[in-house]
């Protein structure tokens, strides 16, 4: 199924919002760490997952190329974000704002985190499109499920290790390292499998109001953005 009508994706605007909020806001929320029972992780864990939701979404619907011009505008957002917060952080305070020691201990983390984000984000997100995108191909568009989850089973543990390690190594022992990148493993991928059936709604609203269904036939898998 392909868009015959020449018009603008009107969909793609709000995905790629929603998206891009997402990962910026999760990135604020994982300045905080959080114990739930044995499970150790950052705050951002439990939002996280949807932009790897919406990530399904923009390959299963509009293919690999488009999802990444919306994955790299996040990116760029993220960057923006986070100078900004460090330029704030730089700037002398007011007298009577007593408050720079708190923005300090929270908000200047997030360089850090933002940068792990980035790599674990990248690597994770790359790997869950190109095996979302092949599977797709393979059991001709079939098996949503399977290729959701599997992509996802693929996607997350790279990116819970890779940000663990480079966001948090040296501020916690090993064992708590351990501890955390399973935590955000476990959680993340089981809520994007008990989102499994929302997923579906919203792939199939979208292909329906777009008019399209790509497939990544003869793909290269460029990780940058491209026509």
């Amino acid at each position: 199924m392909n868009n015959t009508q020449g018009s603008p994706f009107r969909l793609l605007p709000i995905i790629s919002s929603i998206f891009v909020g997402v990962l910026i806001l999760s990135n604020i929320l994982a300045t905080k760490m959080v114990q739930l029972g044995p499970f150790v992780f950052d705050g951002g864990t439990l939002l996280f997952p949807i932009s790897y939701i919406f990530g399904d979404v923009l390959t299963e619907v509009y293919g690999y190329k488009q999802s990444r011009k919306v994955i790299w505008t996040g990116f760029a957002m993220l960057i923006l974000a986070t100078l900004n917060i460090w330029i704030i952080g730089a700037l002398p305070a007011e007298e009577s704002w007593t408050l720079q020691s708190d923005f300090n201990n929270i908000l200047l983390q997030m360089p850090r985190i933002a940068i792990a984000s980035i790599l674990g984000y990248f690597s994770g997100e790359y790997s869950n499109s190109v095996v979302l995108s092949k599977l797709k191909v393979h059991t001709k568009g079939k098996h949503l499920w399977m290729r959701t989850i599997g992509s996802t089973l693929v996607g997350e543990l790279l990116d819970s290790v890779i940000f663990v390690a480079v966001a948090f190594a040296g501020i916690y022992d090993t064992s708590v390292l351990i501890v955390m990148a399973f935590s955000n493993y476990l959680f993340k991928t089981c809520i994007e499998a008990v989102f499994t059936p929302i997923t579906y709604a919203v792939i199939a609203f979208t292909k329906k109001q777009e008019q399209i269904d790509v497939f990544d036939i003869g793909e290269t898998y460029n990780p940058l953005p491209g026509r």
